[in-house]
């Protein structure tokens, strides 16, 4: 059973479409259940916290125990995928919302976009304006080779963003994306993984990276 959390986060949707797409009408119907019980997450062999929006919604996860059930699962082997603020949540907590607490499974906290990145212009280095948020197709590079989740994804892919939260590149990093400096666009150490960029946006790419995900 694939488990995929509501916690009234945006894009849940379109990532139980593209499930649908990749397993088959019959089969997605059997086994995805889109769910705010932690019961049904404690039993899932795989887990899906889609997200769009503000790091704060993520205290809904806590106030339903669902929290608590993510950890459970995740600790008796379930696989686990965080995609957008899904991917920020595992890490100890965003700028976004200091009040908020992350999964913690990855060190470090979500920080905003810089306003400004420095660029060689005619050999000076000038300060340049920064968009935020950072929306559109991006490249992922230095996909690790081990990389299960990225398993056929070339370096240089692009994919698909729309985020002014950015993750810390950390060792658990699998692909970086640049935007005003390098920034985590996926991680995974075991059976936790995530994903800053939107797979079920990321036209062949993003389906790849599900499928990826569905297979293991």
């Amino acid at each position: 059973m694939i488990a995929v959390i509501d916690y009234k986060a945006g894009n849940l949707t379109s990532v139980v479409k593209a499930l649908r797409y990749i397993l088959g009408d019959e089969q997605a119907t059997r086994e995805v259940v889109v769910t705010q019980s932690p019961d049904i997450v404690r039993g899932a062999d795989k887990i899906v916290l889609p997200g769009v929006g503000h790091f704060q919604s993520t205290q809904l996860l806590g106030e339903l125990g669902l929290t608590d059930a993510v950890r459970e699962s995740i600790a008796k082997g379930a696989w686990f995928l965080g995609i957008c603020v899904g991917l920020q949540w595992l890490f100890e907590g965003s700028t976004e919302a200091d009040g908020t607490k992350g999964l913690g499974a990855f060190a470090g906290m979500c920080e905003h976009f810089p306003t400004k990145e420095i660029k060689q212009i005619d050999g000076k280095e000038i300060a340049v304006e920064l968009k935020s948020p950072h929306v559109g197709w991006n490249s992922l590079e230095q996909i690790r080779p081990d990389s299960r989740l990225l398993r056929g994804v070339a370096d240089g892919s692009f994919v698909y963003f729309t985020h002014s939260w950015r993750a810390p590149v950390v060792q658990e990093t699998a692909a970086v994306t640049n935007y005003g400096r390098a920034f985590t666009a996926a991680l995974e150490r075991e059976n936790v993984m995530g994903v800053q960029f939107h797979p079920e946006k990321s036209a062949n790419v993003g389906l790849r990276v599900l499928r990826n995900f569905v297979e293991l």
